[in-house]
């Protein structure tokens, strides 16, 4: 899958979730949220793309890496 598109969706349920007013709620939603509806090969390719750094990784929303990082969706 293409990279740019795992971003988009990726900051697209980060900011629905993002809006809760209960973060640590937030986090574990959206971390299940991801884990629930993504394919494995699609969680990989985005682990991948955060430890690779650069635009891409710096374009992913803080809520988004804090939330699967924090619930196991993808390693620390």
């Amino acid at each position: 899958m293409n990279r740019d598109t795992l971003v988009r969706m990726a900051n697209q349920i980060g900011t629905f979730f993002q809006s809760q007013p209960d973060h640590n709620e937030a986090l574990e939603g959206l971390a299940s949220h991801i884990a629930r509806s993504w394919e494995p090969r699609m969680r990989r390719e985005f682990e991948a793309l955060l430890k690779e750094g650069g635009p891409q990784a710096q374009a992913v929303l803080p809520i988004v890496r804090e939330a699967l990082t924090k619930h196991g969706v993808i390693a620390a």
